[in-house]
């Protein structure tokens, strides 16, 4: 577009030409500016670094909170992005009738605050005694409420490094391997890595022909006058379904319950995501004959409708919804056949990765866990190096198995994330204690396994590996370390690993937890040592390796093992007060089994035995050393031998060289 004024009009042809200059201007900035997609020139070739932090964590839930608290403790450069204004805003609406499920065991009668960790299920880990949910409320299962003040106070006390307010979108990964990201004001941020804090927080909404006629579990009304008189159909049975049939079921006609699988129960299972007992009370009414039922069918194949006759929903026909779910012919005894004057779905949650960019392609896992992004042990998405996840979004590695979907589970593999970038990132070995001696070992050993929260609650998860050295005789202690990830220890952990390996984890029987499985049959515990292989509640399970074994090993082993087959292995004898401190029970067998898959002696002895063992033999056992390696006998016959006539001291020296047995 061309303009001509003449030259006597000077000062309006200056004006014209600024302001199309200002609106060519403008159109460049709207064509290029981010307004919730990408729109500017290819921002993959950015190399500018506003608002830059090594480390960005998207999301102030507990995994969040927890990931901060070790990034803080360990001085690195990172933020926190939260949506909400405060922390834990999730809680504020889930569960929608305000009971959490994870107990708050106030009293154990123990002072050791570690063992008292192991049945506090909603407290992250801090060196702040006074951040501890016990402490905030005396409910054994306490409200959703009490919780977001705990995690606005652990925020807060800790000083962690949150910006609230803060909608995060369009995360990209730039050809300089830096990510970038908007906020809703689109102020850009750019860090090395990211850390996907957000947890499983968005509705599961299956479609089928009439889902628009069901109600969300996000969005139920608490007023139980809505419920006075009607029939209800719960579509899923989780906790979420049923803790909303406990809700109801005092007010309502019936509440029918349909799902694809029959009810897992976890006390069966020994998993803690499926039904609790807290919620269970539809189970009394179904089985006592009090008009409540359970039915298994597909969710993909309902069809509802709601009649024009009656304002009812019904279930169209041709959907088997018979108890136990088999297929059935046509007949007209069907239990749904009275239809329902409220349909509600609790299907859970899922991932939501509408946070990314379409650049960054970060994949859902596949059948059972599709509600999960797909990540590695390390934490790390698969197809996105540098992008990690924490939190309740990688339950996908133990799901069904162990605790970590749960915060009294995820505040250790948290911790896990954490360490494994700070060998990676930063060169820092995982934390490990050094031991020159075996029986100082077996010590700290059994201390771990009678005391221990992190491999209690992660059972079969985070495993205590000991490394030998070549003599089998001095140690590395490394603590709650992955179990899948032994098999890449010096790579993962930063330690050699010379020799031998000795592996420590808490399962469960092979055949004692599953649906269906009784519990509580007679004989289900084992009682004594001779039969401690078959004990079926939670105990130490000790793995001896001559040699580390490869990914290969792992990869192919039992789906049912933890780990791949060792060289030796012992059981520790159940307990289920979970005390492995028994003498002749646990910690005689113990160390046997150690002695001989070590080829040391590791009973203790008084030092006049260690005395007159020096007199018939040239090596000390390790009872008679102590921690540098020094005979314990130079210590105890000190005073002695300084009385000695300096002319004997030969009779000090080994007379000959034998073993005793």
């Amino acid at each position: 577009m061309l303009f001509y004024l003449k030259p006597a009009n000077r000062s309006m042809q200056l004006s014209v030409f600024v302001l199309v200059l200002f609106c060519l201007c403008l159109s460049v900035y709207g064509n290029n500016k981010h307004d919730g997609s990408i729109k500017h020139d290819d921002p993959m070739l950015n190399t500018e670094t506003p608002n830059y932090k090594e480390y960005c964590v998207i999301g102030a839930g507990p995994g969040g909170l927890q990931i901060a608290y070790f990034l803080e403790n360990a001085g690195r450069d990172y933020i926190v992005f939260e949506k909400g204004y405060g922390a834990g805003t999730f809680y504020l609406k889930y569960p929608i009738h305000r009971l959490l499920i994870s107990i708050n065991k106030r009293n154990t009668g123990k002072t050791n605050k570690e063992f008292n960790f192991r049945h506090d299920w909603n407290s992250l880990v801090s060196h702040d005694e006074s951040l501890q949910m016990t402490k905030y409320s005396k409910d054994f299962f306490p409200p959703a409420d009490v919780l977001v003040q705990y995690l606005n106070d652990y925020a807060t006390k800790l000083n962690l490094k949150v910006q609230y307010n803060s909608t995060m979108h369009d995360i990209l990964k730039r050809k300089d391997g830096l990510f970038q990201m908007w906020d809703q004001h689109n102020n850009a941020y750019t860090c090395k890595y990211v850390i996907m804090a957000t947890g499983i927080a968005t509705p599961n909404k299956p479609e089928f022909p009439g889902s628009e006629l069901v109600d969300g579990y996000e969005d139920l009304p608490i007023d139980l006058d809505e419920y006075e008189g009607q029939s209800v159909l719960i579509i899923g049975r989780g906790n979420a379904g049923h803790e909303t049939a406990q809700h109801i079921m005092g007010s309502t006609n019936v509440v029918h319950m349909i799902a694809r699988t029959a009810t897992k129960l976890a006390w069966a299972t020994h998993y803690v995501g499926d039904l609790r007992a807290v919620n269970n009370g539809l189970l009394d009414t179904y089985q006592l004959k009090s008009l409540d039922g359970l039915f298994e069918a597909k969710i993909e194949d309902l069809n509802i409708t709601r009649s024009s006759l009656d304002g009812r929903l019904y279930l169209v026909p041709d959907v088997d919804v018979s108890p136990g779910g088999s297929i059935v012919s046509e007949a007209d005894n069907d239990a749904t056949r009275e239809g329902y004057d409220r349909i509600i779905r609790c299907v859970g949650f899922q991932f939501d990765n509408s946070v990314f960019h379409s650049s960054l392609n970060v994949e859902r896992g596949v059948g059972t866990r599709k509600k999960y992004p797909k990540i590695s042990f390390l934490y790390e998405a698969l197809d996105v190096k540098k992008l990690y996840f924490a939190g309740t979004n990688t339950h996908s590695l133990d799901w069904r198995k162990s605790a970590g979907g749960f915060i009294h589970g995820y505040r250790y593999t948290v911790r896990t994330l954490h360490r494994i970038m700070e060998w990676k990132h930063h060169g820092v070995q995982w934390p490990a204690v050094k031991f020159s001696n075996p029986l100082d070992l077996m010590t700290h050993m059994f201390k771990r396994i009678n005391e221990a929260s992190d491999i209690y609650q992660m059972f079969s998860v985070l495993c205590e590996v000991i490394i030998f050295d070549e003599n089998n005789f001095s140690s590395t202690y490394l603590e709650a370390y992955p179990c899948a990830l032994i098999s890449r220890l010096e790579k993962v952990s930063g330690h050699p690993v010379p020799d031998s390996i000795m592996v420590t984890s808490l399962e469960y029987g092979k055949n004692f937890s599953g649906a269906g499985k009784d519990p509580f049959k007679s004989g289900r515990a084992a009682y004594g040592a001779s039969v401690s292989h078959r004990s079926n509640f939670l105990h130490p399970v000790l793995y001896y390796y001559k040699e580390k074994y490869n990914d290969t090993a792992f990869i192919s082993k039992h789906r049912q093992w933890v780990l791949p087959v060792p060289d030796r292995v012992h059981h520790i004898l159940e307990e289920f007060t979970t005390k492995f401190d028994a003498h002749k029970t646990h910690t005689l067998q113990t160390r046997r089994f150690m002695e001989e898959s070590l080829g040391v002696d590791l009973r203790n002895f008084f030092a006049d035995q260690c005395f007159a063992l020096s007199l018939v033999s040239s090596s000390l056992p390790a009872g008679c050393k102590d921690r540098n390696e020094s005979s314990t006998l130079t210590v105890a016959t000190d005073p002695l031998t300084a009385q000695l006539d300096r002319s004997f001291d030969i009779f000090t020296q080994p007379l000959v060289q034998t073993r005793l047995l």
